[in-house]
């Protein structure tokens, strides 16, 4: 629940030596980003991509407005970044194109926007085929930084590919997990050993995250 581990995670990046941000990803309702809002997160996702563009353009604007009149920056998505196993990944209608990406961030004023070009959520099964070009122009055409949902799994020629093309934001929540899981499975001693073991391997493929994107040393 996010009135449990939001506190946590905030009192965690006030210890950080570096700067960091308090993120609320995929927020699918306006009440539960005003909630992270209030608890002291620094950005935000509105996610309403799965709706009409009408209503997801609506409620950004609308959660923008909120947001930044608290300090906070907001992150939008146009176009639809499925999941795999659910059926929702190969629609080409729901990639982004340029003149919508700059028809919402006109609309609703976002910092940030996710656009769909061709990855999704979870774990590859086969290789996801990335609309380059399609980003390209996306980028051509704005300013505002991009985001890439569905990091996790892709080759090192397509983050560069996809960093060298305009992405300024990468997700790769699930690489995180199964480097976890994989840790736990392969530890078999006490508790606090085997939490050890999980947090070095996420640390690990953080690391190599920030190398591979060119991140390292620039906090």
């Amino acid at each position: 629940p996010l009135q449990l581990i939001g506190p946590a995670m905030i009192n965690a990046a006030k210890r950080a030596t570096v700067p960091v941000v308090v993120h609320f990803d995929h927020g699918l309702t306006k009440e539960k980003c005003i909630e992270a809002l209030e608890l002291g997160f620094t950005g935000i996702m509105f996610d309403g991509s799965a709706g009409c563009e009408e209503d997801n353009i609506r409620l950004t604007r609308e959660i923008v407005s909120i947001a930044h009149k608290m300090g906070a920056a907001v992150e939008g998505e146009i176009g639809h970044v499925g999941t795999i196993g659910e059926d929702d990944t190969d629609e080409a209608d729901m990639y982004t194109t340029a003149e919508e990406a700059v028809n919402f961030v006109k609309a609703t004023g976002v910092d940030a926007l996710a656009v769909a070009i061709g990855t999704a959520h979870g774990v590859y099964k086969t290789k996801p085929k990335l609309d380059i070009q399609r980003l390209s122009q996306i980028r051509a055409s704005l300013n505002t930084p991009l985001v890439l949902h569905g990091g996790s799994g892709l080759s090192d020629d397509d983050f560069k590919n996809t960093i060298r093309s305009g992405i300024a934001k990468i997700n790769i929540f699930t690489d995180l997990y199964v480097a976890a899981r994989k840790a736990l499975k392969e530890c078999d001693g006490p508790y606090l050993d085997m939490r050890a073991e999980k947090v070095n391997a996420i640390k690990q493929v953080v690391m190599e995250k920030l190398r591979l994107f060119n991140s390292a040393g620039k906090a």
